[in-house]
């Protein structure tokens, strides 16, 4: 009787943590977030279930994911790890995984993300982990497109093209596509940059009805930076505007920050403006970012405060921005920001006739063109440079479009080369 009566109080206490789980969704889900968050805190206090904790623990993740408390979803990650861990299923463990590697993507530690995502794809076999995968390649991406490793970057992102395919997972394509675009402005192909997003946006439409906003909000920003990168300045401050508007609307913090500042930017790029009106907005945009924790993005405001004071001949806080931007590039390990901070630089020290200086930063942006291995192996010229159209083979190599179908491929000359190593050729 006493073992039937404990088994009992378990159960209905686990039925009381899943009624209350479900309570504290609801209330997050009609925005009334602070009293979905006391909800949940209570039941991670009191519950003993350890089920129930690891579901409560990834609801809290979640809500701070979307608030930008990288630092809390971090910590709220660590403990579920541990529950998972309590639990000894590996079903548990890989979900656990996975909110840790995204905590760590949000605070741009992406080596460590790198690291967590391949701890998930080690634990195949399991049920979890086959309806995950396509999420942790995605996060992976990320976090190789931060570290400027492009090509493994997009190795990823298909990879969760084809989980999101196969298993009719329209959200995470939502997802990838939004990453894919960001990708292809990276490496300044426009009409990829725009392509992609604007996929996103019509999955939105035909399927979106029972979605959160956040990803209309999600491919209208992405839109946005596509058309200011084509010089469509009035359809980029178009759609920046209705992703601002479902930022705000949904207190949004991190998707906020990149409104601002591309609002900045797009201000930055009129032909007619007074450029010192771009500075409020990557003031309010570098708030946000320090606050949350995202270096990528004030690396990035950096370097459209630079722009600015370049365009006002101001040298001297132009040379301070972009030794910030450096640090912070150099501190997350993105080449790619380097790269820009270098180019800056040179066009800077050589109207100033600083031989000496520009000597130093012709070297190191050799040295990082190299390192990114941004050129075509056809016909040998940089990818990145200017707007053009590229085209990845199978093996993720990316080429000019204009170079394949110019002298078309029997494979890729890239992976020719690489295996032609001495002593084996």
């Amino acid at each position: 009787m006493n073992i039937f009566m404990s088994h009992l109080v378990a159960e209905m206490g686990q039925d009381q943590t899943k009624q209350q789980i479900e309570k504290g969704l609801k209330l997050y889900q009609s925005n009334q977030t602070e009293k979905a968050l006391d909800v949940w805190t209570k039941v991670l206090e009191k519950t003993s279930d350890p089920g129930g904790k690891f579901r409560v623990l990834g609801c809290l993740i979640t809500a701070h994911s979307e608030m930008g408390k990288y630092k809390q979803m971090l910590k709220y990650a660590l403990a579920q790890i541990d529950t998972a861990r309590e639990m000894e299923d590996p079903d548990y463990l890989t979900e656990g995984y996975l909110n840790l590697a995204r905590s760590n993507e949000k605070l741009c530690d992406y080596q460590k993300t790198v690291s967590y995502c391949k701890t998930c794809l080690d634990m195949q076999g399991t049920t979890v982990s086959l309806q995950l995968n396509g999420q942790v390649c995605l996060s992976m991406g990320n976090a190789f497109l931060g570290l400027s490793v492009f090509q493994k970057a997009l190795e990823s992102y298909e990879k969760a093209l084809r989980y999101a395919h196969n298993n009719d997972d329209k959200m995470l394509e939502c997802r990838v596509c939004c990453s894919l675009g960001n990708f292809y402005v990276h490496l300044k192909d426009y009409e990829k940059a725009l392509f992609f997003p604007c996929k996103a946006a019509e999955l939105v439409n035909d399927y979106g009805k029972g979605w959160s906003l956040k990803y209309r909000a999600m491919s209208q920003y992405h839109m946005s930076v596509a058309y200011r990168k084509l010089d469509r300045l009035p359809d980029a401050m178009e759609c920046c505007e209705e992703s601002m508007k479902i930022a705000l609307q949904h207190g949004d913090r991190p998707l906020q920050a990149l409104c601002l500042l591309n609002f900045a930017d797009i201000h930055r790029c009129r032909k007619d403006a007074d450029v010192s009106q771009s500075f409020p907005p990557y003031e309010s945009a570098m708030c946000i970012m320090t606050e949350i924790g995202n270096r990528l993005g004030q690396a990035q405001i950096y370097l459209g405060v630079a722009k600015c004071w370049l365009l006002q001949k101001d040298l001297d806080k132009a040379q301070e921005s972009l030794h910030r931007a450096e640090e912070l590039a150099e501190e997350l390990g993105n080449k790619l920001c380097t790269l820009k901070v270098c180019c800056l630089s040179e066009g800077m020290f050589r109207s100033r006739g600083q031989g000496e200086q520009l000597r130093q930063q012709v070297v190191k942006l050799l040295q990082c063109v190299e390192e990114l291995e941004l050129y075509c192996g056809m016909c040998g010229e940089s990818i990145g440079e200017r707007d053009q159209q590229l085209q990845a083979l199978p093996c993720s190599h990316i080429f000019h479009l204009k170079c394949l179908q110019t002298n078309g491929t029997r494979g890729c000359p890239k992976c020719r080369q690489s295996s032609m190593k001495p002593g084996f050729v």
